[in-house]
C-alpha cells in the first residue's frame, strides 16, 4: 500500500524531474499568444456575467491585503504550514498595521455579505488576486493566484446536499458554457486532438471513492475516477474517512466538513463541501477547477477547530463574529481563473495563460517542450 499520509502534504508534484516527465511531448498550443489573451478575456467576461446570473450574485471589490489581527486571511489547510506574505504598513503610526497579502478571500466574503446587506439567495462575486508563496511551482500551481471568489447567503434549512449539488451543477453549466462560447469565436479550439467538454458532472462522496480504490492515495483515487467520468464533484473533503485519513486536509473555519449527512445519504457520511475535478486531456492528469462548500455554523466551526487543535482562533474578530451571529449563513467557493483558462483553452501550462514568477529549471523544461511561459 502506498503512503496515504504523505499524499496529504499539499499541492504540487514536488520534483522537476517528475514535472518534465508529465508535461506533454509534441505539444502545440491551439491558439497563438495574442489570440490566447483575447480568448482569456472572452471566457472571463462570460463566466462573470453568467455566474452572477445563475447564482444571483453581484460583482464587488475585494481586498488584496488584510489586517493580520482580523483573522480574515485564509490558511488554506489545517496545519497552518502555508503562511501568508506579511509586512508592516502605515507610515507615521505609533504602531504600524501588520498587513498580510490574502491567500484567498474565503472568510472576507462571508463578512462582506453582511457589509453589502445581501438578502437570502443573493450574494457577491469577486475578481480576487492572491499570493501563495508556499507552493511547489509546477505546470498547474503558481504563487500568483486569481480566482472568482463568490459567496451567497442562505438559511439554516438550505444547509443540505441538495442545495450544494444544485449550486455545483449551475457552476459547471457556466464553465462549460464559457468553453463552448470560446470555441464559437475561436474555431481552432474545437480540435479533434481533444474530446468534447463533458456535458455532465458526476457526484461522488469521498467515502465511496475510498471504497472503490482502497489501496490508492487520494490523488491516484481522483485520477482513477476521472478515467471513468471526465468531470466529477467529490463531496465531503476534510472529514477523516474510514481508512483514518481525510481525503484532503481543509481549513477548519470556513467549509463545513464535519456535519453528519447520514440522513441525506443513508450512509455513514460527513461534510457539505467538495471539489470540481476534470480530466485534462493535454497534461493527461487530474485538474482541479474549484473548491467550495456550505460554510460552518458557530457549532460546526467550534467542532472543527477542536479537531484541528485551533480553538485559540475563537478569540479572533472573524470567529467571534460567527459565534455572535454577526455573519450570515452562506455557501461559497473559489473558481481558479488560470486553471479554468488552461482547461478550456487546452494549454499545457498555467504560465501560458497567466503571468507569474517561475524557476529557471521549470522554464528550461518548458522551452524544450514547446511551451511558452509568460513573464
Amino acid at each position: 500500500m502506498l503512503n496515504k499520509a504523505a499524499d496529504l502534504a499539499g499541492p504540487g508534484i514536488s520534483t522537476y524531474e517528475e514535472v518534465e516527465k508529465i508535461l506533454p511531448t509534441g505539444y502545440a498550443p491551439l491558439l497563438n499568444r495574442l489570440d490566447t489573451q483575447r480568448a482569456i478575456f472572452v471566457i472571463k467576461r462570460y463566466i462573470e456575467d453568467h455566474l452572477c446570473k445563475e447564482l444571483n450574485l453581484n460583482m464587488v471589490q475585494v481586498p488584496l491585503i488584510v489586517d493580520r489581527e482580523s483573522g480574515v486571511n485564509d490558511y488554506l489547510d489545517r496545519d497552518g504550514s502555508r503562511t501568508p506574505v506579511e509586512f508592516p504598513c502605515g507610515l507615521g503610526l505609533e504602531k504600524r498595521i501588520t498587513a498580510q497579502v490574502v491567500q484567498a478571500a474565503t472568510k472576507w466574503k462571508r463578512m462582506a455579505l453582511a457589509q453589502f446587506e445581501c438578502a437570502v439567495g443573493e450574494g457577491i462575486c469577486t475578481d480576487m488576486r492572491a499570493v501563495r508563496k508556499d507552493y511547489f511551482l509546477d505546470h498547474d500551481h503558481s504563487s500568483y493566484v486569481d480566482q472568482w471568489d463568490w459567496e451567497r447567503r442562505i438559511t439554516a434549512d438550505m444547509r443540505n446536499l441538495d442545495v450544494l449539488k444544485d449550486t455545483v451543477q449551475r457552476i459547471w453549466k457556466v464553465i462549460r458554457g464559457a468553453g463552448l462560447h470560446a470555441q464559437k469565436l475561436f474555431p481552432e479550439l474545437k480540435s479533434s486532438k481533444y474530446p468534447e467538454l463533458p456535458e455532465h458532472l458526476t457526484f461522488i462522496h469521498a467515502e465511496d471513492l475510498l471504497e472503490m480504490y482502497p489501496d490508492l492515495p487520494r490523488k491516484q483515487r481522483e485520477t482513477a475516477i476521472l478515467q471513468k467520468y471526465p468531470a466529477v464533484f467529490i463531496i465531503g473533503i476534510g472529514w477523516v474517512l474510514k481508512d483514518g485519513y481525510p481525503h484532503e486536509m481543509r481549513a477548519a473555519d470556513y467549509d463545513d466538513w464535519v456535519t453528519d449527512t447520514h440522513a441525506m445519504t443513508g450512509r455513514d457520511t460527513h461534510g457539505l463541501n467538495g471539489d470540481i475535478l476534470v480530466w485534462n486531456p493535454v497534461t493527461k492528469r487530474r485538474h482541479e477547477l474549484t473548491s467550495m462548500g456550505i460554510r460552518v455554523t458557530k457549532k460546526t466551526m467550534k467542532m472543527q477547530l477542536e479537531l484541528s487543535n485551533q480553538l485559540d482562533f475563537l478569540k479572533l474578530p472573524y470567529h467571534k463574529a460567527i459565534l455572535n451571529d454577526k455573519i450570515p449563513l452562506s455557501i461559497g467557493g473559489g473558481i481558479g481563473q488560470a486553471r479554468t483558462f488552461m482547461y478550456l483553452l487546452r494549454t499545457a501550462h498555467l504560465g501560458e495563460v497567466t503571468v507569474s514568477v517561475w524557476p529557471k529549471q521549470l522554464k528550461e523544461i518548458c522551452e524544450k517542450k514547446n511551451i511558452h511561459v509568460l513573464e
